[in-house]
C-alpha cells in the first residue's frame, strides 16, 4: 500500500527505527543538498593529495554523472601510478576461520552462528594443523586468521592459535584478529599489555576489519552490539603503537549514505596521519543475499559501475596517505576486480584458499584462486605483476610477456 510510504510515516518510523528503512526513494533518513558543484575543484585537489572536506567527499560519493565520474577514475589512476607505481601486486596467503560461534549478531552477516546452531563449527587443533600445512605446501607465507566473537574463548584461547600455527609454520606471516577480536580478548587487560602477549605469540600484523563505517549512527543501524568509533580507533592506535601494522577497511552498498562515508574517510585518513601503521585501504562493498540486512532492506548487490565510481573516490580521499589500494576479487569478482586497475587499485589481495564470511553472505565469486590467476589478471590490464609478503616487500616479479 502506497499509503505506508508517506513521509509523515516514515518519519514517525525513523526517529525509533532507524535500521528498518529502506535503503532508497523517501526511506532516506534526512536529506541533504549534495553540491555536485564541488566535484571538478574536488578531483583536482584530491589528485594533489589534498584532504577534501565534508561536502566535496560526500559530492564524491553521490556523484553519478558519466563525465564526472571519468574525471575521478583518470584522477585516481594518475594517484596509483605516483605512489604505487604499476606494478600490480598480491600476497599468496590461506584465509582461515577458526570459529563462526559468535555474539555480536551482526544485521550484514551471513556468517556468525549462535554456539548451539546446528551450522556452528569450531575446528580441533588436529583440523587447525591440517590447514596450516596445506597452506605451506601451496606456498602461502601468510594466514589470516579471523573468527567469531565466542563467547567461550579468553585471550589465552587467541595465544593458543597463534602458537599452534607458528609450531607448525615458524616461517608463516600471522595476519590474526580484527579489532572487535582484540577488544573481546582485552577485557579489563590494557591494549598495550594484549598485543604484547599477541606478538609474543607469533602475531606479525591485523586486519582492520570491524570498520563497516566508522559513523557511529550507521553502526547502531547494522551491528548495534559492535564497538563503537572511538574504541576502533583506540584498538588500532595501541595496534600501531606496539609496532604491529594494519589493514584497513570500509563496507559499503548497504544503508549508509554518501556523508556518512566522507566521514569514514576522515576518520581513516586522520589515523594514518598520525600512526602511519596503515599498509592498505581494502573497500569492502556489501554481500545482501543471505543476510538480515540485506532481508529486511530489500537491497541488491552494488552495481559494477558503482562500485568502480566508490573505488576511485576512495583513492581519491586518501591522498597520499596510504599508498596501497587493494580490490577484493571475492567480493566484485575477478574481472570488475581486474577492470578496478583502471581506477586507482594496485592490489589485488591474496589467494585466500578458503573464505567463508563472503561466500556465506551469498557471494559468488570462489574462495581460491591461484597464483597465475592473479598474474593473468594484472596482464590482462597490460601491468607487470609481483608477488609480495604482507608488509609490501616484494619476493618475485612478473613482467609482461614479450607479444611474438
Amino acid at each position: 500500500d502506497p499509503a505506508w510510504m508517506d513521509q509523515g510515516v516514515l518519519d514517525v518510523v525513523k526517529s525509533s527505527y532507524w535500521s528498518f528503512i529502506p535503503r532508497n526513494g523517501s526511506g532516506r533518513r534526512e536529506e541533504r543538498t549534495i553540491r555536485h558543484d564541488l566535484v571538478p575543484g574536488a578531483v583536482a585537489r584530491a589528485r594533489d593529495g589534498a584532504a577534501l572536506s565534508p561536502d566535496e567527499l560526500t559530492a564524491l560519493f553521490a556523484e553519478t554523472r558519466p563525465e564526472a565520474i571519468e574525471d575521478m577514475r583518470q584522477a585516481a589512476d594518475e594517484l596509483r601510478a605516483e605512489l604505487a607505481g604499476d606494478t600490480v601486486t598480491f600476497v599468496v596467503n590461506r584465509n582461515i576461520n577458526v570459529s563462526n560461534v559468535c555474539t555480536v549478531g551482526c544485521a550484514f552477516c551471513g556468517f556468525g552462528q549462535g554456539k548451539r546452531s546446528p551450522d556452528a563449527y569450531e575446528h580441533s587443533e588436529e583440523e587447525f594443523r591440517g590447514r596450516v600445512r596445506e597452506a605451506v605446501e601451496f606456498g602461502a607465507t601468510e594466514l589470516c586468521m579471523q573468527s567469531g566473537i565466542h563467547p567461550d574463548w579468553t585471550i589465552a584461547d587467541y595465544e593458543r592459535w597463534l602458537r599452534v600455527a607458528k609450531d607448525e609454520a615458524p616461517q608463516i606471516h600471522m595476519h590474526a584478529y580484527s579489532p572487535m577480536e582484540v577488544d573481546a580478548m582485552a577485557a579489563d587487560l590494557p591494549l598495550a599489555e594484549v598485543f604484547a602477549r599477541l606478538q609474543d605469540a607469533g602475531l606479525g600484523s591485523t586486519p582492520g576489519t570491524a570498520a563497516e563505517v566508522l559513523h557511529d549512527g550507521v553502526r547502531e543501524r547494522i551491528s548495534p552490539n559492535k564497538l563503537p568509533v572511538g574504541r576502533w580507533v583506540e584498538v588500532i592506535e595501541a595496534c600501531h603503537a606496539a609496532g604491529v601494522r594494519s589493514t584497513v577497511t570500509v563496507m559499503f552498498g548497504h544503508i549508509e549514505e554518501p556523508w556518512e562515508l566522507a566521514e569514514h574517510m576522515r576518520v581513516v585518513r586522520e589515523l594514518q596521519e598520525r600512526t602511519g601503521g596503515f599498509t592498505e585501504f581494502v573497500p569492502l562493498s556489501f554481500i545482501p543475499f543471505h543476510t538480515l540486512l540485506g532481508r529486511t532492506h530489500g537491497i541488491e548487490e552494488i552495481s559494477r559501475e558503482d562500485n568502480l565510481k566508490h573505488t576511485a573516490a576512495f583513492r581519491l580521499a586518501l591522498g597520499r596517505t596510504i599508498p596501497s589500494l587493494q580490490a577484493s576479487w571475492v567480493k566484485m569478482g575477478l574481472d570488475t576486480a581486474t577492470e578496478a586497475l583502471r581506477w586507482g587499485v594496485n592490489d589485488l589481495g591474496g589467494t585466500l584458499m578458503e573464505e567463508s564470511i563472503s561466500r556465506m553472505a551469498g557471494s559468488e565469486h570462489g574462495v581460491r584462486l591461484e597464483p597465475e590467476d592473479l598474474i593473468g589478471a594484472a596482464w590482462a590490464a597490460g601491468r607487470p605483476a609481483a608477488e609480495r609478503d604482507t608488509l609490501y616487500a616484494i619476493r618475485r616479479r612478473y613482467e609482461l610477456p614479450v607479444a611474438a
